[in-house]
């Protein structure tokens, strides 16, 4: 059901990563940048490519590519497949289509119990703060 996005759809960028790893921060680019371009990208059919925009939020352009940036580990192999593990998240939640809400109503028993709930509790009210006369 889920498509595949072929390799040439998707665009990668190495960057110098914030955080630990010393020395090796300053000197190595092991933070990845992964770019998908959802608008045109043939391997999605169109709602798939709405959802997908819409789950995506702020990582998303006005353009419509994501932008999915990874520099969770050290090393730069294990944060392109963390970018690219979380494209996938993100594909595969958008080819879910959304359940439509049926619109129901209330049954005459739970019209009833919600009326004696709210009597009971007018009851309760009614009766706090009253003093009774001394004689």
């Amino acid at each position: 059901m889920a498509a595949i996005i072929p390799e040439d759809e998707l665009e990668e960028s190495f960057v110098r990563a914030s955080g630990p790893g010393g020395q090796n921060v300053n000197k190595v680019s092991s933070a990845v940048q992964l770019r998908f371009d959802v608008v045109n990208s043939p391997s999605l059919p169109e709602d798939v490519k709405l959802r997908l925009l819409r789950l995506a939020g702020r990582r998303a352009s006005t353009g419509g590519v994501i932008m999915i940036s990874a520099m969770r580990f050290r090393d730069q192999v294990r944060n392109r497949q963390d970018a690219r593990d979380r494209l996938a998240a993100l594909v595969e939640a958008a080819w879910v289509r959304p359940v439509q809400r049926r619109a129901t109503r209330p049954s005459l028993g739970s019209k009833q119990r919600r009326l004696v709930g709210k009597a009971v509790r007018s009851g309760i009210k009614a009766g706090r703060g009253k003093v009774a006369p001394d004689d």
